[in-house]
């Protein structure tokens, strides 16, 4: 069993100990006490130098703390330990603000947390509800900012589960359970890393709320990550507003309104792509020689691209008589046009050269097309058409 030292004294970041056992590749070590926190409970493990040598990843083996090295390292005997503070306070702000948001969320939303993640740049937390107005939540968070200057004590306590009162969800473990309390918000079984008043986790920022299959997962941000993310934010919009030349506070009417002029200017490309495509039909309709039973052959030029193929065949096929093939390179891709009286049946055609040649698609007695196995099968399916 390793002794915790930060179930105690979550500030501890150095600290001297003993090595119980290590793996046959000098990699994996145990001790008989420590100060890195293992990944539990939703909180990633802390990092930092064990005996000069640095510790990427810390887990959980039974009762037992395995510290995971970045090179083999035969330590044996006594060794110091360090813990990356500035990691291990990120975490801090985090769980601690986490505790705070779920009390808020818990009591004045009736919405209980059902599980939480901490990432890298943002958490979450996941609640039991159909629902939450922007209102609520803004109010929840505004009330969080205050207990945070309120500077209320977070206390570290150990108490019996059997007379154990007031958590804020019921814990299924039996014997000494640890209780992070938060003076008159919420008290919680938990081993997480924790600051020591509210005033240390900075302020908490809710970001967005997604709708999930069973309740609502809400992002958050708490302490130095509020800080990082408002002059990301900012950086990100004055630059949006430096390519719209406007204003930051009105970057989002910019965009809308850029938005509709590209939408308009789509709708006006279709429509010149359109009239070039069919003017192109009919110069290649006059062009091309009459068959015997009057349809007319039309093969698409080279160097088309997919929309100006699919644009011409689809001029084509209005024309009487007529049958189109045109041809993709990269990847091998045919299509196929057919008007309604000239004896093709685009999507049977298709058909019959996937099973022939092989490769997928399908389409229309009009038009269809095929995405070939490879250029050699292109070629064949095409020259199965002259």
């Amino acid at each position: 069993m390793t002794d915790r030292l930060y179930y105690t004294d979550s500030r501890l970041t150095t600290f001297d100990a003993r090595v119980t056992s290590r793996s046959n590749d000098n990699l994996r070590v145990t001790l008989d006490r420590t100060a890195f926190y293992p990944t539990s409970g939703g909180q990633p493990h802390d990092t930092g130098v064990l005996g000069g040598t640095r510790v990427i990843d810390v887990v959980e083996e039974d009762d037992a703390v395995v510290h995971v090295l970045a090179e083999p390292a035969p330590l044996d005997g006594a060794v110091t330990g360090e813990v990356d503070w500035p990691r291990r306070f990120d975490h801090m702000e985090q769980h601690t603000g986490q505790h705070l948001l779920s009390g808020l969320l818990h009591d004045r939303a009736n919405a209980p947390t059902t599980s939480v993640h901490f990432g890298p740049e943002s958490s979450t937390v996941d609640i039991a509800a159909g629902g939450i107005s922007d209102r609520k939540l803004e109010a929840i968070e505004d009330r969080a900012n205050e207990i945070i200057s309120e500077r209320r004590p977070v206390l570290v306590s150990f108490e019996e589960a059997a007379t154990i009162e007031g958590l804020r969800k019921p814990s299924a473990r039996t014997g000494t359970l640890r209780i992070i309390t938060i003076q008159d918000i919420d008290r919680s079984a938990c081993g997480g890393t924790h600051v020591s008043d509210t005033g240390e986790i900075g302020a908490l920022a809710v970001r967005r709320v997604e709708k999930l299959k069973q309740g609502l997962r809400i992002e958050f941000l708490c302490g130095h990550r509020v800080l990082q993310r408002a002059r990301r934010d900012a950086r990100i919009i004055a630059a949006a507003g430096t390519l719209l030349s406007a204003a930051p506070a009105d970057v989002v009417a910019g965009i809308a309104a850029l938005k509709d002029g590209i939408r308009s200017s789509a709708s006006t490309i279709k429509h010149l792509q359109a009239d070039l495509a069919r003017a192109h039909a009919r110069e290649a309709y006059a062009a091309a020689a009459p068959a015997a039973d009057g349809s007319r052959l039309i093969c698409a030029p080279a160097g088309l691209h997919r929309e100006a193929l699919a644009a011409l065949g689809q001029a084509v096929s209005e024309l009487q008589g007529a049958r189109f093939v045109g041809t993709l390179a990269d990847p091998p891709t045919l299509f196929i046009a057919a008007a309604p009286d000239s004896g093709w049946n685009a999507g049977g055609i298709i058909k019959d050269l996937i099973a022939q040649f092989g490769g997928r698609g399908g389409g229309s007695p009009r038009q269809a097309q095929a995405s070939m196995p490879d250029r050699d099968a292109l070629a064949n399916a095409v020259g199965s058409l002259a």
